[in-house]
């Protein structure tokens, strides 16, 4: 612990920005890769389980709202079934607004998360700017301050460092999750449709 705190002494002040946004993106890669397990997004016994209490009780606007409150997917299932006596094109239609929907929930705090990966190497240089005017601050007509010029070499360095520390791990995830998304986006879609075409008996189960 004492090392962490002569770290961040020898880097200056310009590292504590660093350091929030290092917590934040921390606290966001945390909570989306809890919110985004496929367990929980798209439960893989769902569709028979709709599609059972669908041939049993129909739709009804209880079920619905229940299955819609239950997970992203069971949301798009609900648009689909809602309108499953409509023309194909309603159908699809109503699929894919809930399936902007869902997205706006799943790719919540993903923005932020792309906008440290980009501002920590901007911060980075901040501090590496605080740190070589230091460095020529030290310079007097006696000649340079060891110690002035020592702490503006460590406040460059530390902070171009820790810019990187944290905006390539912030990067890697950003597009991680956004990719995955855009995966589970698709096959929700997807498997909408192939239940709204199992109830329909357009399809086999």
């Amino acid at each position: 612990m004492q090392r962490v705190f002569a770290l961040v002494e020898a880097a200056g002040w310009p590292i504590w920005p660093l350091i929030l946004a290092s917590v934040i993106a921390l606290a966001i890669i945390g909570e989306r890769l809890w919110s985004l397990r496929a367990g929980i997004v798209m439960p893989p016994k769902l569709m028979p389980q709709v599609v059972q209490e669908y041939r049993q009780n129909g739709v009804s606007p209880q079920s619905m709202s229940r299955l819609a409150g239950g997970s992203p997917l069971g949301q798009v299932f609900a648009a689909g079934l809602k309108n499953v006596k409509s023309p194909a094109s309603i159908v699809k239609e109503a699929i894919e607004e809930a399936g902007r929907s869902v997205a706006i929930d799943l790719e919540r705090f993903l923005t932020t998360l792309g906008t440290i990966a980009a501002i920590a190497p901007l911060l980075g240089l901040f501090g590496t700017v605080i740190g070589m005017i230091e460095i020529f601050g030290s310079q007097t007509p006696q000649g340079s301050n060891p110690l002035v010029l020592a702490h503006g070499i460590s406040i460059a360095l530390y902070n171009t460092a820790f810019g990187l520390v944290v905006a390539v791990p912030s990067m890697i995830f950003y597009r991680h999750f956004r990719s995955k998304v855009d995966a589970m986006l698709v096959d929700m879609e997807l498997q909408a449709i192939k239940l709204v075409e199992i109830v329909q008996g357009e399809r086999q189960a």
